[in-house]
Protein backbone atom coordinates (compact mmCIF):
# COMPACT_ATOMS: atom_id res chain seq x y z
CA UNK A 1 0.00 0.00 0.00
CA UNK A 2 1.60 3.24 -1.22
CA UNK A 3 0.20 6.10 0.85
CA UNK A 4 1.04 8.75 -1.78
CA UNK A 5 -1.24 7.10 -4.35
CA UNK A 6 -5.05 7.46 -4.23
CA UNK A 7 -6.95 4.38 -3.05
CA UNK A 8 -10.62 3.52 -3.11
CA UNK A 9 -12.58 3.55 0.19
CA UNK A 10 -13.22 -0.19 -0.21
CA UNK A 11 -9.48 -0.85 -0.38
CA UNK A 12 -8.75 1.32 2.67
CA UNK A 13 -11.43 -0.25 4.86
CA UNK A 14 -10.59 -3.74 3.63
CA UNK A 15 -6.93 -3.20 4.45
CA UNK A 16 -7.73 -1.92 7.95
CA UNK A 17 -10.14 -4.82 8.53
CA UNK A 18 -7.48 -7.33 7.52
CA UNK A 19 -4.86 -5.76 9.82
CA UNK A 20 -7.34 -5.76 12.70
CA UNK A 21 -8.17 -9.44 12.20
CA UNK A 22 -4.47 -10.26 11.95
CA UNK A 23 -3.63 -8.67 15.31
CA UNK A 24 -6.71 -10.21 16.94
CA UNK A 25 -5.50 -13.60 15.72
CA UNK A 26 -2.09 -12.96 17.33
CA UNK A 27 -3.24 -11.43 20.62
CA UNK A 28 -6.46 -13.30 21.41
CA UNK A 29 -4.82 -16.61 22.45
CA UNK A 30 -2.47 -14.74 24.79
CA UNK A 31 -5.38 -12.86 26.36
CA UNK A 32 -7.39 -16.06 26.73
CA UNK A 33 -4.62 -18.00 28.47
CA UNK A 34 -3.83 -15.04 30.72
CA UNK A 35 -7.47 -14.72 31.81
CA UNK A 36 -7.84 -18.47 32.41
CA UNK A 37 -4.82 -18.37 34.73
CA UNK A 38 -7.17 -16.71 37.26
CA UNK A 39 -10.09 -19.11 36.71
CA UNK A 40 -11.41 -20.72 39.88
CA UNK A 41 -11.70 -24.12 38.22
CA UNK A 42 -9.74 -27.37 38.06
CA UNK A 43 -10.07 -27.36 34.30
CA UNK A 44 -7.49 -25.70 32.07
CA UNK A 45 -10.20 -24.33 29.75
CA UNK A 46 -13.65 -22.75 29.99
CA UNK A 47 -16.20 -22.36 31.52
CA UNK A 48 -15.37 -19.46 33.83
CA UNK A 49 -16.02 -20.17 37.53
CA UNK A 50 -14.86 -16.90 39.06
CA UNK A 51 -11.65 -15.10 39.92
CA UNK A 52 -8.98 -16.89 41.97
CA UNK A 53 -5.25 -16.68 42.73
CA UNK A 54 -5.03 -20.33 43.74
CA UNK A 55 -3.03 -21.33 40.67
CA UNK A 56 -0.29 -18.96 41.76
CA UNK A 57 -0.23 -19.24 45.57
CA UNK A 58 -2.33 -22.23 46.72
CA UNK A 59 -0.63 -25.08 48.56
CA UNK A 60 -3.11 -27.70 49.73
CA UNK A 61 -4.29 -31.21 48.88
CA UNK A 62 -6.60 -30.01 46.12
CA UNK A 63 -4.49 -27.35 44.45
CA UNK A 64 -0.79 -26.51 44.21
CA UNK A 65 0.02 -23.11 42.78
CA UNK A 66 2.93 -22.13 40.60
CA UNK A 67 5.07 -20.70 43.41
CA UNK A 68 4.71 -23.90 45.46
CA UNK A 69 5.18 -26.40 42.63
CA UNK A 70 8.78 -27.54 43.11
CA UNK A 71 8.97 -29.57 39.88
CA UNK A 72 7.69 -26.67 37.82
CA UNK A 73 9.98 -24.13 39.48
CA UNK A 74 12.96 -26.46 38.98
CA UNK A 75 12.15 -26.83 35.28
CA UNK A 76 11.98 -23.03 34.94
CA UNK A 77 15.38 -22.67 36.59
CA UNK A 78 16.86 -25.41 34.37
CA UNK A 79 15.50 -23.59 31.31
CA UNK A 80 17.10 -20.33 32.47
CA UNK A 81 20.47 -22.02 33.08
CA UNK A 82 20.32 -23.80 29.73
CA UNK A 83 19.29 -20.66 27.85
CA UNK A 84 22.02 -18.56 29.47
CA UNK A 85 24.78 -21.07 28.70
CA UNK A 86 23.54 -21.59 25.14
CA UNK A 87 23.14 -17.84 24.50
CA UNK A 88 26.67 -17.07 25.74
CA UNK A 89 28.19 -19.86 23.63
CA UNK A 90 26.15 -19.01 20.53
CA UNK A 91 26.82 -15.27 20.74
CA UNK A 92 30.59 -15.70 21.13
CA UNK A 93 30.93 -18.27 18.35
CA UNK A 94 28.44 -16.49 16.09
CA UNK A 95 30.28 -13.17 16.46
CA UNK A 96 33.63 -14.81 15.71
CA UNK A 97 32.13 -16.54 12.66
CA UNK A 98 30.64 -13.27 11.41
CA UNK A 99 34.04 -11.58 11.66
CA UNK A 100 35.62 -14.51 9.82
CA UNK A 101 33.15 -14.53 6.94
CA UNK A 102 33.48 -10.77 6.44
CA UNK A 103 37.20 -11.09 5.80
CA UNK A 104 38.67 -11.48 2.35
CA UNK A 105 37.91 -14.66 0.46
CA UNK A 106 39.57 -17.79 1.80
CA UNK A 107 39.50 -21.43 0.79
CA UNK A 108 36.16 -23.23 1.25
CA UNK A 109 34.46 -20.04 2.47
CA UNK A 110 31.26 -20.78 0.54
CA UNK A 111 31.14 -24.39 1.75
CA UNK A 112 31.69 -23.37 5.37
CA UNK A 113 28.98 -20.70 5.15
CA UNK A 114 26.59 -23.30 3.73
CA UNK A 115 27.25 -25.60 6.70
CA UNK A 116 26.84 -22.63 9.07
CA UNK A 117 23.32 -21.83 7.88
CA UNK A 118 22.23 -25.43 7.28
CA UNK A 119 20.57 -25.78 10.74
CA UNK A 120 18.00 -23.18 9.64
CA UNK A 121 16.51 -25.54 7.06
CA UNK A 122 16.92 -28.80 9.01
CA UNK A 123 13.81 -29.68 11.09
CA UNK A 124 14.46 -29.50 14.80
CA UNK A 125 13.26 -33.08 15.27
CA UNK A 126 15.84 -34.39 12.79
CA UNK A 127 18.50 -32.22 14.41
CA UNK A 128 17.71 -33.58 17.87
CA UNK A 129 17.69 -37.22 16.76
CA UNK A 130 20.95 -36.89 14.81
CA UNK A 131 22.72 -35.19 17.73
CA UNK A 132 21.46 -37.84 20.15
CA UNK A 133 22.61 -40.74 17.94
CA UNK A 134 25.98 -39.13 17.21
CA UNK A 135 26.72 -38.30 20.84
CA UNK A 136 25.64 -41.77 22.01
CA UNK A 137 27.95 -43.38 19.43
CA UNK A 138 30.92 -41.21 20.43
CA UNK A 139 30.26 -41.80 24.13
CA UNK A 140 30.07 -45.56 23.58
CA UNK A 141 33.39 -45.61 21.72
CA UNK A 142 35.12 -43.58 24.45
CA UNK A 143 33.72 -45.88 27.11
CA UNK A 144 34.42 -49.26 25.49
CA UNK A 145 37.78 -48.58 23.84
CA UNK A 146 39.36 -46.00 26.11
CA UNK A 147 37.51 -46.49 29.39
CA UNK A 148 36.47 -42.84 29.47
CA UNK A 149 33.02 -42.23 30.92
CA UNK A 150 31.87 -38.75 29.90
CA UNK A 151 28.48 -37.37 30.90
CA UNK A 152 28.71 -34.71 28.19
CA UNK A 153 27.64 -37.24 25.56
CA UNK A 154 24.72 -38.55 27.63
CA UNK A 155 21.25 -36.94 27.63
CA UNK A 156 21.36 -34.09 30.12
CA UNK A 157 22.17 -30.43 30.62
CA UNK A 158 25.27 -30.11 28.44
CA UNK A 159 23.89 -32.18 25.58
CA UNK A 160 20.84 -29.90 25.51
CA UNK A 161 23.12 -26.85 25.48
CA UNK A 162 25.24 -28.18 22.61
CA UNK A 163 22.16 -29.36 20.75
CA UNK A 164 20.54 -25.93 20.91
CA UNK A 165 23.89 -24.32 20.14
CA UNK A 166 23.83 -26.06 16.75
CA UNK A 167 21.11 -23.67 15.56
CA UNK A 168 21.58 -20.79 18.02
CA UNK A 169 25.03 -19.96 16.66
CA UNK A 170 23.51 -19.63 13.18
CA UNK A 171 21.03 -16.97 14.31
CA UNK A 172 23.77 -15.10 16.14
CA UNK A 173 25.93 -15.26 13.01
CA UNK A 174 23.18 -13.78 10.83
CA UNK A 175 22.29 -11.00 13.30
CA UNK A 176 25.89 -9.89 13.80
CA UNK A 177 26.65 -10.19 10.06
CA UNK A 178 23.73 -7.89 9.24
CA UNK A 179 25.20 -5.22 11.52
CA UNK A 180 28.71 -5.83 10.21
CA UNK A 181 27.57 -5.07 6.65
CA UNK A 182 27.18 -1.42 7.73
CA UNK A 183 30.67 -1.23 9.22
CA UNK A 184 33.22 0.99 7.50
CA UNK A 185 36.48 -1.02 7.21
CA UNK A 186 38.42 2.23 6.92
CA UNK A 187 37.97 2.66 10.67
CA UNK A 188 39.96 -0.51 11.27
CA UNK A 189 42.53 0.53 8.68
CA UNK A 190 42.98 3.84 10.47
CA UNK A 191 43.56 2.02 13.76
CA UNK A 192 46.07 -0.30 12.13
CA UNK A 193 47.91 2.66 10.61
CA UNK A 194 48.26 4.06 14.14
CA UNK A 195 50.23 0.95 15.18
CA UNK A 196 47.28 -0.90 16.72
CA UNK A 197 47.36 -4.67 16.43
CA UNK A 198 44.61 -6.59 14.68
CA UNK A 199 43.11 -7.74 17.98
CA UNK A 200 43.23 -4.20 19.39
CA UNK A 201 41.41 -2.85 16.33
CA UNK A 202 38.69 -5.47 16.73
CA UNK A 203 38.42 -4.89 20.48
CA UNK A 204 38.29 -1.09 20.47
CA UNK A 205 36.71 -0.37 17.04
CA UNK A 206 34.73 -3.31 15.68
CA UNK A 207 33.25 -4.81 18.85
CA UNK A 208 31.83 -1.49 20.17
CA UNK A 209 30.19 -0.96 16.77
CA UNK A 210 28.70 -4.47 16.93
CA UNK A 211 27.52 -4.11 20.54
CA UNK A 212 23.79 -3.61 19.70
CA UNK A 213 23.81 -6.65 17.41
CA UNK A 214 25.67 -8.75 19.97
CA UNK A 215 23.15 -7.86 22.69
CA UNK A 216 20.32 -8.59 20.27
CA UNK A 217 21.87 -11.94 19.34
CA UNK A 218 22.15 -12.88 23.00
CA UNK A 219 18.50 -11.96 23.64
CA UNK A 220 17.22 -13.83 20.59
CA UNK A 221 19.20 -17.01 21.30
CA UNK A 222 18.20 -16.90 24.97
CA UNK A 223 14.50 -16.75 24.10
CA UNK A 224 14.87 -19.43 21.43
CA UNK A 225 16.60 -21.75 23.89
CA UNK A 226 14.07 -21.07 26.65
CA UNK A 227 11.14 -21.97 24.40
CA UNK A 228 12.72 -24.75 22.33
CA UNK A 229 10.98 -28.12 22.45
CA UNK A 230 11.40 -30.17 19.27
CA UNK A 231 15.20 -30.49 19.60
CA UNK A 232 15.38 -30.50 23.40
CA UNK A 233 12.89 -33.37 23.85
CA UNK A 234 15.45 -35.85 22.43
CA UNK A 235 18.42 -34.56 24.42
CA UNK A 236 16.98 -33.86 27.86
CA UNK A 237 17.81 -36.15 30.77
CA UNK A 238 16.14 -36.60 34.14
CA UNK A 239 15.84 -32.84 34.65
CA UNK A 240 13.41 -31.51 32.02
CA UNK A 241 13.29 -27.94 30.77
CA UNK A 242 10.08 -25.93 31.06
CA UNK A 243 8.66 -26.78 27.57
CA UNK A 244 9.28 -30.50 28.15
CA UNK A 245 7.71 -30.33 31.62
CA UNK A 246 4.65 -28.52 30.27
CA UNK A 247 4.30 -31.07 27.47
CA UNK A 248 4.41 -34.00 29.89
CA UNK A 249 1.78 -32.39 32.11
CA UNK A 250 -0.56 -31.58 29.25
CA UNK A 251 -0.15 -35.10 27.91
CA UNK A 252 -1.10 -36.87 31.13
CA UNK A 253 -2.84 -34.37 33.43
CA UNK A 254 -3.34 -30.63 33.08
CA UNK A 255 -4.47 -27.94 35.52
CA UNK A 256 -4.70 -24.14 35.21
CA UNK A 257 -1.25 -23.91 36.78
CA UNK A 258 -0.03 -24.24 33.18
CA UNK A 259 -2.02 -21.12 32.37
CA UNK A 260 -0.34 -19.39 35.32
CA UNK A 261 3.10 -20.25 33.93
CA UNK A 262 2.10 -18.96 30.50
CA UNK A 263 0.74 -15.75 32.04
CA UNK A 264 4.02 -15.09 33.88
CA UNK A 265 6.02 -15.62 30.68
CA UNK A 266 3.74 -13.32 28.69
CA UNK A 267 3.95 -10.70 31.45
CA UNK A 268 7.75 -10.89 31.54
CA UNK A 269 8.11 -10.57 27.76
CA UNK A 270 5.63 -7.67 27.71
CA UNK A 271 7.55 -5.78 30.38
CA UNK A 272 10.89 -6.34 28.64
CA UNK A 273 9.44 -5.30 25.25
CA UNK A 274 7.90 -2.16 26.77
CA UNK A 275 11.16 -1.14 28.43
CA UNK A 276 13.04 -1.78 25.19
CA UNK A 277 10.47 0.28 23.22
CA UNK A 278 10.70 3.32 25.48
CA UNK A 279 14.50 3.06 25.74
CA UNK A 280 14.94 2.98 21.96
CA UNK A 281 12.41 5.81 21.53
CA UNK A 282 14.43 8.02 23.87
CA UNK A 283 17.62 7.20 22.02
Amino acid sequence: MIRSLPNSPLYKYGYRFYITLFFIFLVLPLIAISVLAFNDSNSIALPWHGFSLDWFFANNDNRVGLFHDEDLLRSIWISVETAFAMAILSTVVGTMAALLFEQEKFKFKGLLYFFAIAPLVIPGVILGISILLSSSYVGEILDTKFGIDTEVFSPGFWLVVFGQFSFGATYALLLVSARLKKFDPQLEEAALSLKASRLQAIRYITIPFLKPAIIGAFAVTFIMSFSNFNTTIFLVGSDPTLPVELFSRIKFSSTPVLNAVSFMIVLFITIVATISLFTNRKK
